[in-house]
């Protein structure tokens, strides 16, 4: 099944004039650096550092899901080490395929944009320009993940479970910094009743 999937996207979908692009977009994905200097960005800039912490947290979440338990603990090897007929656009990959990377990173950063979104922080819920970039973040890591398939390199599978984790990397982060955030703001209010105590 998921050999025939990849195997019609390469006899009816790929063509000269949309295989360049796949292969840029798939290679924007590589090791995720697009992903990690956004979350930077936002980190140093103190409006959106709170935005930026939950996407590095997601980011980091989905690497150690992804890459450092279930590609070692699954080891599944590549579609095109196993699908005669399959032809990569791309170089060979030096890891395992499942999950895929590509999408759990993109996926792990569009979903901390999204729940962000959804649940709420201040300054952003309501910000019609969030939920542009929003929107056009996940239509990217969605485009990012179907690439995967596109050039060859990803079962179905791969990219459907990358991409859930990457959600699920994105919730979670959502709530530890909302917990974080309230612990600081707890203890900055204890420690002021404390002073204020000290002072009478």
């Amino acid at each position: 099944m998921e050999a025939d999937i990849l195997l019609y996207i390469q006899e009816f979908i790929r063509n000269d004039i949309l295989n360049p692009i796949m292969i840029f977009l798939t290679h924007s994905g590589d090791y995720g650096i697009l992903c990690i200097l956004a979350a930077i960005i936002l980190i140093f800039i103190p409006k959106t550092r709170r935005l930026g912490m939950i996407t590095g947290i997601s980011i980091a979440l989905e690497f150690l899901m992804n890459n450092i338990i279930l590609k070692n603990l699954v080891a599944r090897t590549r579609p095109y080490e196993v699908i005669e007929e399959l032809e990569i656009l791309i170089g060979r990959q030096p890891d395992y395929s499942f999950p895929s990377g590509h999408s759990g990173v993109s996926f792990a950063f569009a979903g901390a944009l999204l729940f962000a979104l959804i649940f709420g922080i201040p300054g952003f819920t309501d910000n019609r320009k969030y939920k542009t970039v929003t929107i056009l973040v996940l239509i990217y890591a969605t485009i990012v993940a179907f690439s995967r398939l596109y050039v060859g390199v990803h079962y179905p599978s791969d990219v459907i479970v990358g991409a859930l984790l990457g959600i699920i990397s994105g919730v979670a982060s959502y709530f530890i910094v909302k917990k974080l955030y309230e612990s600081r703001k707890t203890n900055k209010a204890e420690s002021q009743h404390t002073s204020e105590l000290s002072s009478d």
